[in-house]
Formats: structure tokens, sequence, C-alpha cells
């Protein structure tokens, strides 16, 4: 077993020996989620509601069931879709916000000793290409994985089967050898569903709201919890 719990929290141990590939979501689990929930619960309503003469909560309670219409799909992480939708530049808008892009704790540790491992460390993530760019850019995500993914390029968001079958195609890997962690269940719904035997989430994607005390999956608060077995760093 390359992961054990030790309820239906906490993760009690991960056994690196046993694991070729590891799978890494973005934005709530390397990245703090508290900048993309500011981002499109707060600054684009505020935008969009002052081309529309509506005030912040008058825009919120507007955009609200169109973005809930999306969820889930390609066109929610898409940043020419909602461009088109609410007539504003938002890759524009979200490079004057930038310094809200912050590591969660502990995460540039542990791809720094991922990196120092023989696994294979690839990012996985719904972001807009655009998205990735910018990010890329604030803060040196490249630098730790042997590929970044886009789910753009395939058409498809992680929710869906296509997207696993695309990766596995473009870079094959084991599913019963390969750990994956995503701060969403419902993105870890569909890895399971393809087959993934290990999968991780996180009790506090975004640092601005509580921990989550139920989670469907084995989850971490931080990623010192699974970091024994990795190769030290000086």
């Amino acid at each position: 077993m390359a992961l054990t719990v030790a309820n239906s929290l906490q993760v009690e141990q991960v056994d690196w020996d046993q694991l070729d590939t590891i799978l890494l979501d973005m934005d709530g689990t390397l990245l703090d989620l508290a900048f993309d929930n500011h981002f499109w619960g707060k600054v684009i309503p505020e935008r969009w509601g002052h081309l529309n003469g509506l005030d912040l909560p008058s825009s919120q309670q507007h955009l609200a069931p169109i973005f809930a219409r999306e969820q889930g799909k390609l066109n929610w992480y898409c940043l020419d879709f909602w461009g088109q939708t609410l007539g504003l530049d938002i890759a524009s808008i979200k490079t004057t916000c930038t310094d809200g892009i912050q590591w969660r704790p502990q995460a540039e540790t542990f791809l720094r000793r991922l990196r120092a491992s023989h696994l294979d460390v690839v990012l996985i993530t719904n972001a807009h290409p655009v998205t990735l760019d910018i990010k890329a850019e604030r803060l040196p995500l490249a630098k730790w994985f042997d590929k970044m993914v886009s789910s753009h390029r395939y058409g498809a968001p992680k929710e869906t089967p296509l997207f696993w079958e695309q990766l596995i195609a473009e870079r094959p890997f084991n599913p019963h050898r390969t750990l994956f962690v995503d701060d969403s269940e419902h993105v870890l719904d569909s890895a399971q569903t393809f087959g993934i035997s290990h999968l991780i989430t996180l009790r506090q994607p975004d640092s601005s709201l509580p921990p989550r005390t139920n989670t469907r999956y084995p989850s971490i608060h931080h990623f010192e919890e699974i970091m024994q077995g990795l190769p030290t760093i000086d």
C-alpha cells in the first residue's frame, strides 16, 4: 500500500517507493485558493458592476447563477469565455493583482524534495494557459515539474474521463503507482473512476477560510504530513 490513513481525514503515511508518478493540482493545492476566490468573488463582480451601474452585492447576486451554470465545465476555467460573456479583459485585470498569488504553506519545500526523488512530477491544472503563465511568472513553478499540463489543451476539464484518457496517452503512467493530490473532491472522483489508486485532498485550500472538517478522501493540512521518505534537502 502506497497510502495509509489513520482515519477518514488524516493521511498517516505515503510509501514513496511504491509510486512512480505524482500528479499535483495547482490552485488550492500548491497555491493558496484565496487569490482565486477573491478575484472571481470580488474583483470581477466589482469591475463588471462598475460597467453595468451595479454595486458589489447586486453584481455578485446577478453573476452567481451565471457562474454556477458553468461550474465543472471547461468554460468555468476559461478566461476567453468569461471575457466574452462579461465584456471584460480578464487577463489584463488579473495581471494587476498578482501580489495575491502565493504558495500554500510548505508547498515549495515539498516540490523541492519531490524534484530530488525518483518520481515523475507532473502539474495538472484546469487553469487557463494564460492564468498558468501569469502564475508561473509570479512564482517559480516550472522548475519543479517534469511536465505542466493545462486541461484546455485537451478541451476537457479534469472532471471528465476525456482529460484522463488524453493525459495518459501524452504522458504515460501506471494509475496503480500514481498519487494525485487535488483540493477538489469532484476532480478526485473523476480520477478514482479512471483508476488512480492513491488520492489525497487538502483540508484548507483557501487560507482565508476555516479548514474543512469532513472530507471524502484522505486529507492533509500541510505537506509535512506526507514528506517522510522523500529525499532530504539541505
